[in-house]
């Protein structure tokens, strides 16, 4: 008789299973780290394969597409906990894993999902992408993560307001310690308005259409997406919001180009520089940064109901393509070309309006990339200066005397918006230009907190739209 005890027989190996709805969502959050993409370019064409597979349903794609941004908007914070649940330097830890490890840690402490489907989702993701060692680690991190709500974690990680104000503010609302600085500077005041300002960049914006005046009307596309899914504008008459989300390509008027998806911000810039009054003729408009086209659609289609004709000049030639596109069918004249602001083609003074929404840093767009809060570093406003003032400079060469130039950007910040006016206006770092601001605020009918003037910044948290600024500016000599 064999006394030796039985061996029990060794569990058969299990293959991970593949969750389609996480796995899009990781493939989403590697592209945007592997190759600096975006993820609002990113994740459309994966929801549509996914859709054409048959993968995926309307749930499915609501959830990754939460994942993915509820990810990257929290990204700061839910750093700051995993690093407080890893025994070496956060930056030790290889970006997918922090990526599977980030994307649990939303789902325990962002999301309803029960802790333990949001652990073993997580742990599964870990085995099909990262292997069997490393889905053990992300298990451990994420049960010790588990161990406390998000206000709980908040409290251990975060320095208090009273000893570090800009880094507590940093962990609490997920944004870089120097974007949190900027823009408390362009904002002013406590407390309140800047962790207002820091919470509204972390809410999901809603998408907005506009309609091209002569081509679509709000109606039309209140009507078209239905009373359920439409509200309207704030502040711009040309606005209609799609409350319950849903694919706006879809529509008629988008598909034809005679509607797009445009945020009110840029729709109440475009208008406003419309609405400027000129002295004299007014026939020649210039958007002199039309790339992709949303401003300079808007801009054609008013141009076209006064008989004045756009030129939009776009640098690069594959955003000049989209502008191309925007404008097509525009039932004005207008045309597209490619060319740089800078070395511009056209003569002095040849110009009634100019509008130059000049490439920035976009920290005004947070809510719409999350991710570039994180790519962004404040030496890039170095770089942005030189050509932002040299746009300008330009611009108010190439409008006639009594025209108007509006000097637009995405931007908050000050090195961005009132400091470069104010340096073209006198002169530093080139030749002084005679020109006057004309007081913008009367322009944007209706919207309130427009501060002092003569220049506007909107705010998420104040206007609901991107924090876009301009200047208006009068040539006088």
């Amino acid at each position: 008789m064999n006394d030796q005890p039985r061996r029990r027989p060794a569990k058969p190996h299990r293959r991970p299973k593949k969750d389609p709805v996480r796995f899009l969502a990781f493939e989403a959050l590697r592209a945007v780290d592997e190759r600096d993409a975006y993820a609002n370019l990113v994740l459309p064409p994966l929801l549509k394969k996914a859709r054409a597979k048959g993968d995926f349903d309307g749930r499915d794609a609501a959830l990754a597409t939460e994942l993915v941004y509820g990810t990257l908007r929290r990204q700061g914070t839910y750093d700051a906990i995993v690093a407080a649940c890893i025994d070496r330097p956060l930056r030790e830890v290889d970006p997918p894993v922090l990526d599977v490890l980030n994307m649990g840690v939303h789902q325990l402490l962002g999301t309803r999902i029960p802790t333990h489907a949001a652990v073993s989702a997580s742990v599964e993701l870990a085995r099909v992408v990262l292997g069997e060692g490393r889905a053990k680690f992300v298990n451990a991190v994420l049960r010790k993560v588990s161990a406390h709500d998000l206000d709980g974690w908040v409290e251990k990680v975060a320095p208090p307001y009273d000893e570090d104000a800009e880094d507590h503010l940093a962990v609490v609302h997920s944004h870089p310690r120097w974007v949190v600085s900027a823009l408390w500077d362009a904002l002013g005041g406590g407390r309140a308005g800047i962790e207002d300002l820091l919470e509204a960049d972390n809410e999901r914006p809603e998408v907005t259409l506009v309609a091209r005046p002569g081509r679509s009307t709000a109606e039309e596309l209140a009507e078209a997406l239905g009373e359920d899914n439409s509200l309207p504008g704030r502040w711009s008459p040309y606005a209609v919001r799609m409350a319950e989300g849903g694919e706006p390509g879809a529509l008629a008027a988008v598909q034809e180009g005679r509607a797009g998806v445009q945020d009110e911000g840029s729709q109440l810039v475009a208008a406003a520089l419309a609405a400027a009054p000129v002295e004299g003729s007014d026939t020649r408009w210039l958007d002199g940064c039309a790339g992709p086209g949303g401003k300079a659609a808007l801009l054609a289609a008013l141009a076209a109901g006064r008989g004045a004709a756009l030129l939009a000049a776009e640098k690069q030639p594959h955003r000049a393509r989209l502008v191309e596109r925007a404008l097509a069918g525009n039932p004005g004249p207008y045309q597209v070309i490619t060319a740089d602001g800078t070395r511009p083609p056209w003569l002095p003074g040849s110009f009634d309006r100019i509008l130059m929404d000049v490439p920035c840093s976009g920290l005004g767009a947070l809510r719409r990339r999350p991710e570039s809060r994180w790519r962004r570093r404040a030496e890039d406003l170095e770089g942005f200066a030189p050509l932002q003032r040299g746009l300008l400079r330009e611009a108010l060469k190439a409008v006639r005397v009594g025209g108007v130039v509006g000097y637009a950007t995405c931007s908050p910040h000050l090195a961005e918006t009132r400091v470069v006016v104010e340096d073209v206006l006198k002169g530093r770092g080139g030749e002084p230009v005679e020109a006057e601001w004309i007081d913008a605020r009367p322009l944007l009918p209706g919207v309130p907190a427009l501060g002092e003037g003569p220049d506007v910044q909107l705010w998420p948290h104040l206007h609901g739209t991107d924090a876009m600024y301009l200047a208006l500016l009068r040539r006088t000599g």
